[in-house]
């Protein structure tokens, strides 16, 4: 089924959920085509604030996180850690003036874990709900053609800069 791309989610995971073997990814990017973009990941505390506000900078109009069951994740605290950096990013975007909601986390459920696809419909039908990123459509909230900023300027990138004291 293909859409008509007026929003792209970046949307990054944990290959130890249920459903995310490769040829589901497949499947999953042919189904949205453009509008979602999947980032497999082997433990969701290998999440920086870097890669989902570089992912907001160059292509997406909001970057999510699937992590395994708080408790089930198969290297202790990798959730955990990536909850902390997702919250990290979130307030960067806040200090930037973005909608913080641009950026979230979704932890499986342990005793009834959903797949990978059931989790991204989901997040993709919420974010949508953002509309286009003013990152790439500065005071327009409609069907223009995406504009890349130069690398030179933009608060993301002053923002990508900051100290991240605490998440380590």
């Amino acid at each position: 089924m293909r859409r008509k791309q007026e929003f792209t989610l970046a949307l990054f995971y944990c290959r130890n959920i249920p459903g995310s073997t490769e040829k589901e990814r497949q499947s999953l990017e042919k189904e949205y085509g453009g509008a979602l973009r999947l980032f497999p990941l082997p433990c969701s505390g290998r999440m920086e604030p870097l890669h989902l506000m570089k992912s907001l900078e160059e292509f997406a109009d909001a970057a999510y996180l699937i992590t395994c069951p708080e408790g089930g994740c198969r290297y202790s605290e990798g959730n955990t850690r990536a909850s902390k950096r997702v919250a990290r990013a979130g307030l960067i975007l806040a200090d930037i003036g973005l909608e913080k909601e641009r950026i979230g986390i979704i932890a499986n459920t342990l005793g009834n874990p959903r797949p990978l696809a059931a989790l991204a419909k989901e997040i993709m039908e919420k974010a949508a709900r953002l509309g286009p990123s003013p990152v790439f459509h500065p005071g327009v909230r409609g069907k223009k053609a995406r504009v890349r900023k130069s690398r030179d300027a933009g608060p993301i990138r002053q923002a990508l800069n900051a100290p991240l004291d605490g998440l380590r």
